[in-house]
């Protein structure tokens, strides 16, 4: 039966519920401790915006975690996106600072001389990426024969509904091109995950719900202070378990369903088993929205102009939407809005108060 260990926790003893948590959840049996454990940090902005990343108490608690469980070699992969810059990103919400205390390797998946993409072909029957990447699908090199950590924050999303471990794998395991995938999202998520069980040598996940985001996320959201981490090694229950407590129903959730159904985790709750705190009644509440990165792009993505989007995301023409979407997050909504929430949360909430004394 799969196991998800919910946990309540507080700035005083999060490192340690952390690796708590993770070794309830049955981390030893899931990855291999002879292999390379690859981290895989959650950075959808670069801006330090508590609720879009992962925070440096989440990443520090489970570097502890795999370190005082006997796994030797970790190393942290970091990808890039057309909005995101991962170094500032990763200097913004002081998790470079993590990765130095403890003498992890960083490497980016989107320079040349760090990791090689090769095509893959997968063993499983791929949902939509073949169709979407008919001249082969390609992957890092550097992830086969490896563990692999997600660290993803418990928020909503524009797209998904809600956002974890499975969307947590979209910039690793994809190239600077993954944008074409989004009209086809969920199947997505499904197909990664399928060819993620087959390069790995085990899969593990820890989530950080101490402060949780609602609105129209990866970036665009409201804070929400929660006090939980989450922890398993089946990433289709642990998202499943986290969009229940969100105030989904997870199998209403087409990415959380298809992979229920493929056999490639449990997405059921009823079929879960939940350690630590009882979430049967737990319900924040949160729901998605609709910003202006997200009313365009479901015009693209999903709307009346679908049919246009090769001419649009498939020539110079993407460019024009990626400094859009640039401006509006960076010098619009940030300065305007998400600055002043971050101020307030800085200041009012304990989980603020620990960031600002990392």
């Amino acid at each position: 039966m799969a196991k998800v260990v919910v946990m309540k926790t507080k700035p005083e003893t999060v490192l340690e519920d952390i690796e708590k948590a993770m070794l309830e959840a049955g981390l030893k049996d899931a990855l291999d401790s002879n292999a390379v454990t690859i981290l895989k940090d959650n950075i959808s902005w670069h801006m330090p915006y508590l609720s879009a990343n992962t925070t440096p108490w989440q990443l520090e608690g489970t570097i502890r975690g795999l370190k005082n469980a006997g796994f030797g070699e970790i190393v942290a992969v970091h990808n890039n996106t057309v909005v995101t810059n991962p170094i500032k990103g990763s200097k913004l919400n002081k998790l470079d600072r993590i990765y130095q205390k403890y003498g992890i390797k960083e490497l980016y998946n989107f320079l040349p001389d760090h990791i090689k993409w090769v095509e893959y072909k997968p063993k499983a029957k791929m949902l939509a990426l073949d169709k979407i990447f008919p001249e082969g699908i390609r992957i890092p090199e550097y992830f086969v024969g490896k563990n692999i950590v997600h660290l993803p924050t418990l928020k909503t999303h524009i797209y998904t509904t809600t956002t974890g471990s499975m969307k947590n794998a979209f910039g690793g395991l994809l190239n600077t091109r993954r944008h074409y995938t989004h009209t086809w999202i969920h199947e997505t998520l499904v197909d990664l995950l399928a060819i993620q069980k087959e390069i790995h040598t085990g899969l593990f996940c820890v989530m950080d719900g101490t402060i949780a985001g609602s609105g129209p996320g990866p970036r665009t959201m409201i804070p929400h202070e929660k006090d939980y981490i989450l922890a398993s090694s089946d990433m289709v229950a642990i998202d499943s378990i986290a969009s229940k407590m969100m105030g989904f129903e997870p199998m209403s959730l087409p990415y959380i369903r298809l992979a229920h159904e493929r056999g490639l985790g449990t997405g059921n709750p009823s079929e879960i088993d939940v350690a630590g705190e009882d979430v049967s009644h737990i319900n924040f509440n949160f729901k998605v929205g609709r910003n202006l990165a997200a009313r365009a792009g479901h015009t693209f993505w999903f709307g009346p102009l679908k049919g246009l989007q090769n001419l649009f995301f498939r020539t110079p023409l993407v460019y024009i939407f990626v400094f859009a979407s640039f401006i509006y997050h960076d010098y619009v909504w940030w300065p305007l809005v998400g600055k002043r929430i971050q101020k307030k949360v800085r200041k009012e909430t304990k989980w603020g108060m620990l960031f600002e004394r990392y």
